[in-house]
């Protein structure tokens, strides 16, 4: 919240949102969240008609996955908006303002965030049909604001986000041009299933008959159950690593295989802004995914996926926040379980050099932690365990028990605005910070930063 002194106080928003987290909130309360006694899959679809369908108003793009869909989710939507389209972008959760969940982007609004005017108008516009539907939960009344504003927009095309699974989410109502499952891996175990078989069939719940898929590499037994749901619902299935193969290296990704030759010839070069190799990945997914938009919009050509592939911004993903000569940098990664860490191990022992690696580490305590410490701890010269301000955050005291169990000495800190004073107390020029554990803990370091950042620069 904004105090009321700030000077981008506005009561009416603020309203809105307490009213808004006046609803079960499934992303804070983990225990409700994604159980079929629990949710009503045909209640988002009663609810959009009610509004008169606001989703069914443009064309989609929808993606699904345990790792990446965020970022295929903006580099799509860059994409588009190179291309000259007004795009909706709905993602979750998010990293420091509320209203990044929801934007429009344009060639001339970059950024897109729903403004604070339009968001209190969208939610009072929903709040007329709420009575209809007393057990909405959060995240289904939001996603209607979503769908209704890009609506009220008149968005040319929408790039949407799964929330949590697939099969019961919120967005689930939309029948897309494409859609995209990501890297899977075991995370939210307790509601999505302990097995990665499981797992692929709640994320497939977003094959819709007759609509294409494209699918990132696999595990076998996710693959085979992905492609057996593909099969079931005639969706054509196109698989990155196999159909669509790719050399990659320093942000620069080539397609070696294509099977769209017209749309994307062999030996296509395209340079990737965000970091990591794993990234590259999801450039190919991405690209992949667009085939669909690029048969129906002449102004998506090549060039301008290429170009929105090179300008795309995703924060808080191996986002390196500080770089400046004679201080240690600041790298940020929110990840949140032990596949993403091991995609940031990598990344912390290929792609960046330093002195000493000083971990800043907080994460929900519903996560992996143990396996997370396991691939990441053993790197660091220092580890600082903290907390963000969320209920389902871990404690640094529980943090530092865990670690001690493993044979891993820590410093705690109450806050990460704590942790990152002591980070930056201890380390030399040419060390590297790196804070990681999850988007909600990344989120917190951040707004933190934003107030700290004056004490470590330079004048």
């Amino acid at each position: 919240m904004v105090s009321e002194e700030h000077p981008d106080f506005d009561p009416a928003y603020e309203e809105a949102l307490d009213y808004l987290y006046g609803f079960i909130d499934l992303e804070r309360n983990v225990l409700d969240r994604y159980h079929a006694s629990k949710m009503d899959p045909d209640r988002p679809r009663k609810v959009l008609a009610a509004l008169g369908d606001p989703h069914t108003r443009y064309p989609t793009l929808h993606i699904a996955g345990t790792k990446g869909k965020g970022s295929v989710a903006a580099m799509s939507a860059s994409a588009l908006q190179s291309s000259g389209l007004r795009v909706g972008l709905y993602t979750s959760p998010h990293l420091r303002d509320f209203r990044e969940r929801i934007r429009v982007l344009a060639p001339d609004d970059p950024d897109g965030k729903i403004s604070k005017p339009d968001f209190v108008t969208a939610l009072n516009d929903v709040k007329q049909i709420e009575a209809d539907f007393p057990d909405i939960t959060w995240f289904e009344f939001v996603t209607a604001v979503a769908f209704y504003h890009f609506a009220a927009q008149e968005v040319d095309v929408a790039v949407v986000e799964v929330g949590l699974g697939g099969r019961l989410d919120a967005t689930n109502v939309l029948t897309p041009l494409v859609s995209v499952i990501t890297s899977l891996s075991l995370d939210h175990t307790s509601l999505l299933g302990d097995t990665l078989a499981e797992i692929a069939g709640e994320k497939a719940g977003i094959i819709k008959h007759g609509v294409p898929v494209i699918v990132a590499p696999q595990e076998p037994e996710a693959l085979a159950r992905l492609q057996e749901i593909a099969v079931d619902r005639a969706s054509p299935m196109e698989i990155v690593g196999q159909d669509w193969q790719y050399v990659g290296v320093n942000r620069q990704l080539t397609v070696t295989r294509s099977p769209h030759e017209s749309y994307v010839p062999a030996g296509t070069t395209f340079d990737i802004a965000l970091s990591g190799m794993f990234q590259l990945e999801n450039a190919m997914l991405a690209i992949a995914a667009l085939r669909p938009f690029y048969e129906r919009y002449p102004q998506v050509t090549l060039l301008s996926i290429s170009q929105g592939l090179e300008v795309v911004q995703w924060d808080g993903r191996l986002q390196m926040v500080l770089n400046e000569p004679g201080l240690p940098r600041l790298l940020v990664d929110s990840a949140h379980n032990p596949h993403s860490a091991s995609k940031l191990a990598e990344a912390l022992k290929n792609d960046y050099e330093y002195e000493n690696l000083r971990l800043i580490y907080g994460a929900p305590m519903d996560k992996a932690i143990p396996q997370i410490m396991t691939v990441l701890f053993p790197l660091a010269q220092q580890i600082i365990v903290s907390a963000a301000d969320h209920p389902r955050a871990a404690s640094p005291e529980s943090l530092a028990g865990m670690a001690a169990a493993q044979g891993f000495s820590v410093q705690m800190t109450d806050t990460p605005g704590d942790a990152l004073e002591l980070a930056f107390e201890m380390a030399g020029e040419r060390d590297l910070i790196c804070a990681t554990g999850s988007i909600i803990f990344i989120g917190d370091l951040l707004k933190e930063w934003d107030n700290l950042k004056s004490r470590f620069l330079l004048p």
